[in-house]
């Protein structure tokens, strides 16, 4: 861990908020022994919990119907459950990641060992040269494990997004540090927050570690940002270390503690893209697919194009599917950045116009020149009723 780096106070362990128990699910010690006191854990999923001190309990217990995903126990233990009639899938020995993780990831845990090692030694950078290795062998037990992980963490992300008003940030990975529009993707991230909404991103470097960076310093007063803004200047993403990188972005955490939750979902399947480490909270995924749609589709509270290139352009595209073919509720909020960039650049602003004419989705539209302007911008499309025709 990297608490001797001086992590962020607040940074919890690498778990969700709280223990969590939803429905029939159990990822948590304190809500195991809670059940276990019952006397019965039939139905239950126990998911990948260290059990070796629990043998009492376990051989005291019904887990008739329940299932064991990754978790730890002694012989004698896991021989009683299997044959009080439950179904258990043990540890998998070797791996970098816990395919039947409970929760979500916590910068320091995708980073653990960077000060020992660098990057490399990471589990983060381990779990990706593993998932390089064995997607090209077409390893259907690799396929299986990668699977299995991937919708653990989505259950995760469900878990703890419940309730949660979530504005999406999205946009070009190129975006260096020390830039006018890193300085105000992090500004914005910083309003939306303070507004209330849990901001979320691709999780990579610039405008998306640009955002996050901004709801992080959320509750500090306004030069904090500043000051960090001009702390990570002097080490961009363009650096050939991305262990220099990540320990810059540690030095913030570690000179002011205690900042802002937001989520980050980025991906193996972009291994040059590490992950930053100013969100509290990672989902991150093998399939890239499952981590586009996943975050376009959780944005419940909008989604905010930054400029960017072609990941950028296909999520545009990618969230105006989703909300052209919606078959219930209103379409999401978008607002593009950058009247130049999205009329000219990459001219996807006049299609969307074109494509959004006489659907409700025409009124959740809006191109703005700022960054500054996005709030408003956000409120307007929220409170405006859907209507179709020109807009």
């Amino acid at each position: 861990m990297l608490s001797h780096m001086g992590m962020h106070a607040h940074a919890e362990p690498p778990v969700s908020r709280g223990p969590r128990q939803r429905g029939h699910e159990i990822a948590s010690l304190d809500a195991f022994d809670r059940v276990a006191a019952t006397g019965s854990l039939a139905g239950y999923h126990v998911q990948s919990l260290d059990l070796s001190d629990r043998t009492f309990a376990l051989l005291g217990t019904d887990t008739k119907d329940s299932v064991f995903l990754g978790c730890v126990m002694e012989p004698d233990a896991a021989a009683k459950v299997r044959a009080g009639g439950a179904l258990v899938f043990p540890p998998v020995p070797g791996l970098p990641f816990d395919p039947y993780r409970g929760a979500l990831y916590a910068p320091d845990e995708l980073y653990a060992g960077l000060l020992d090692t660098g990057y490399d030694g990471t589990p983060d950078a381990r779990a990706y040269r593993w998932y390089q290795e064995t997607k090209t062998t077409g390893d259907v037990v690799a396929g299986m494990l990668r699977s299995i992980h991937d919708d653990a963490v989505s259950d995760a992300l469900d878990a703890h997004l419940d309730g949660a008003r979530v504005v999406g940030v999205l946009g070009g990975h190129a975006l260096e540090r020390g830039s006018a529009a890193y300085a105000g993707a992090a500004r914005l991230g910083r309003r939306l927050s303070r507004e209330g909404l849990t901001v979320a991103t691709g999780g990579g470097p610039g405008a998306m570690e640009a955002a996050n960076l901004g709801a992080y310093t959320a509750p500090f007063e306004d030069p904090v940002l500043d000051a960090a803004l001009a702390l990570l200047s002097g080490t961009p993403h363009s650096t050939p270390s991305v262990t220099q990188w990540a320990h810059t972005a540690f030095d913030v955490l570690r000179r002011w503690p205690g900042g802002g939750p937001s989520l980050a979902m980025p991906t193996w399947f972009y291994g040059h893209e590490p992950p930053n480490a100013f969100a509290s909270h990672i989902a991150k995924y093998f399939v890239n697919a499952l981590r586009e749609e996943g975050l376009l589709a959780r944005s419940n509270a909008g989604l905010v194009f930054l400029p960017g290139a072609a990941g950028t352009v296909q999520e545009v595209f990618d969230a105006a599917t989703l909300n052209y073919y919606r078959p219930h509720g209103e379409p999401t909020p978008m607002v593009l950045v950058d009247h130049r960039h999205w009329t000219e650049t990459l001219p996807a602003w006049p299609l969307l116009q074109t494509l959004s004419t006489g659907h409700p989705m025409a009124s959740r539209l809006t191109l703005v020149d700022s960054v500054d302007d996005v709030p408003e911008a956000l409120a307007r499309l929220t409170t405006e009723a859907p209507h179709t025709g020109e807009h």
